[in-house]
């Protein structure tokens, strides 16, 4: 079997970012062979040249490539980066100094309803500096890593959208 539209896939990798110096490789994240990521190809909103790199591939087949900032996650946008007055977050059964803590991501909705998630960059006493862009925004991104497993998805994952069961979600 290979990984094409509509099969579960599992992978391993490591994924490298370029250290401040741009000339070394820093592994931002590891995903091993005992809790891979599983995803449903086609339908999982990663970046399309990353699936496109594993399209074909069967299991036990390894890969090795580099996605370049407009291909990935796009470029950082200092627009994305936001001054917000911090009335906005108080919340009920949550202390607000536990929630905006510098580094903490924080689940928002703008005006049109769309769900954004945020990262606490500065804290001030009136306002909260987030940070909308993509962790990998900016960033370009190398993946080493190994297909691990490929099935049929099931009708219900590709109704819902999102891979069910063992390392997947549990309704």
């Amino acid at each position: 079997m290979i990984i094409e539209k509509n099969k579960v896939v599992g992978i391993s990798y490591n994924l490298s970012i370029p250290d401040t110096d741009e000339d070394e490789m820093s592994v931002v994240e590891v995903v091993n062979e005992e809790d891979p990521m599983l995803f449903i190809f086609d339908m999982s909103g990663l970046p399309e040249k990353f699936e496109a790199q594993l399209a074909g591939l069967s299991i036990g087949d390894t890969f090795d490539f580099t996605i370049d900032p407009e291909e990935g996650y796009g470029d950082f946008d200092p627009e994305a980066v936001v001054d917000l007055p911090k009335s906005l977050f108080v919340m009920e059964d949550v202390e607000q100094d536990e929630l905006l803590t510098v580094g903490n991501i924080i689940p928002m909705t703008n005006e049109e309803g769309e769900r954004l998630q945020g990262q606490v960059i500065e804290v001030t006493n009136d306002h909260v500096i987030m940070d909308f862009n993509h962790p990998l925004a900016g960033k370009t991104m190398h993946f080493a890593g190994k297909v691990l497993s490929i099935r049929e998805a099931t009708a219900s994952e590709l109704e819902h959208g999102h891979v069910h069961g063992e390392g997947g979600v549990s309704h």
